[in-house]
């Protein structure tokens, strides 16, 4: 699963998505390809950036749920906690032991 989100965050037009997604989370594709173009000037395909959401759901970033003929895209931030618990920061606030 790690590889996964790695291969997601990877990539520039991903962590914008994500960033837009965290900024309003429940956008549909149309939603999402036009604050594309217009906020970020990314000439980009709907296929394009519906072929950038698979990864992202592949990874665990995004989930969906369609309501009638809407398909909503949602953030998913609980794999990116994995990913922080998984190396945690030792603790500093202790004694230090000196090297030689």
């Amino acid at each position: 699963m790690a590889d996964d989100l790695f291969k997601a965050l990877a990539d520039p037009t991903r962590r914008t998505i994500l960033d837009e997604l965290t900024e309003k989370s429940g956008q549909t594709l149309f939603e999402i390809c036009s604050r594309l173009s217009m906020k970020h000037q990314l000439g980009i395909s709907r296929q394009a950036v519906s072929q950038h959401l698979a990864v992202l759901e592949a990874a665990g970033l995004v989930e969906t749920r369609r309501e009638g003929r809407y398909k909503f895209h949602d953030l998913n931030t609980a794999p990116l906690r994995q990913i922080a618990e998984r190396w945690p920061v030792p603790d500093t606030s202790g004694p230090q032991e000196s090297t030689p």
